[in-house]
């Protein structure tokens, strides 16, 4: 029996992570997608799930009323809060709530969708799942990347992971910026998190992939956190949310 999935978030990326992160259980299937609060009440009031991947901190979006109108359901479906916010994380553990927080790792995936089975009833998980194996949860398929392919004027470029300074999404699309460039690539910036070296890169924000031999400068933000300064020709300012910050900071010693 296949797990109904609905994804509730405004950041198309977020559902797009979500989505690929889901592939390879074979017992979920997507079956909705929700970017605000009135498309969320309208599939909840028409169709059935098995599951709902509620993401917080959206505007306008009352969580609480879609979490509460979705257990008034005669066959009220499982929920899995999703949130970069640590502190509704401790709120949700403190609380025995299913929650995951972003960026969502493979294996908390899996623990949080065997919750839900549990309290279905079913038992049985996917056949296979090739991000919860070895390695840090990378398919074994993909291999650490040493270049990356992007694209400029039509040609397929393998730029070396040396040259990256950082990554980031807009929109939908994923780019890489050199010294003095910026490259489309299609590979999401989830695969390239998991795909190139941990100890290289730091996810400073769920948009952003930053180069750590390539920061020069830590602004103090509001709220404790940091805007980081990098090194290439427009001494670009990449964003740092405030989880990720206490964690760089740890990392530096400060």
């Amino acid at each position: 029996m296949k797990l109904r999935a609905l994804l509730i978030d405004d950041e198309r990326t977020d559902r797009e992570e979500l989505r690929y992160l889901l592939q390879p259980f074979e017992d979920v299937e997507v079956v909705g997608e929700a970017t605000n609060a009135g498309e969320a009440l309208e599939l909840i009031c028409n169709l059935d799930y098995s599951v709902i991947f509620l993401g917080l901190c959206m505007p306008s979006l009352n969580w609480i009323e879609i979490a509460y109108l979705a257990q008034k359901k005669p066959n009220s479906p499982s929920i899995i809060f999703t949130t970069a916010n640590e502190e509704y994380g401790f709120a949700f553990a403190v609380n025995d709530l299913n929650y995951l927080l972003k960026p969502i790792h493979p294996k908390r995936l899996e623990e949080a969708l065997t919750k839900v089975r549990q309290s279905n009833g079913t038992l049985a998980g996917p056949k296979s799942n090739p991000l919860s194996s070895k390695n840090e949860g990378i398919d074994p398929s993909l291999e650490r990347l040493e270049v990356v392919p992007v694209e400029q004027k039509g040609k397929i470029i393998l730029l070396p992971q040396n040259d990256i300074i950082f990554i980031y999404t807009d929109k939908s699309n994923v780019y890489i910026k050199a010294q003095k460039d910026s490259y489309l690539t299609l590979l999401t910036l989830r695969e390239l998190e998991l795909r190139l070296s941990p100890t290289v890169f730091f996810r400073s924000h769920r948009c952003y992939l930053v180069n750590v031999s390539r920061m020069r400068e830590l602004i103090p933000y509001y709220n404790g956190t940091y805007t980081i300064v990098v090194d290439d020709d427009e001494g670009s300012q990449i964003p740092m949310s405030r989880s990720k910050s206490r964690i760089l900071k740890k990392m530096l010693g400060l």
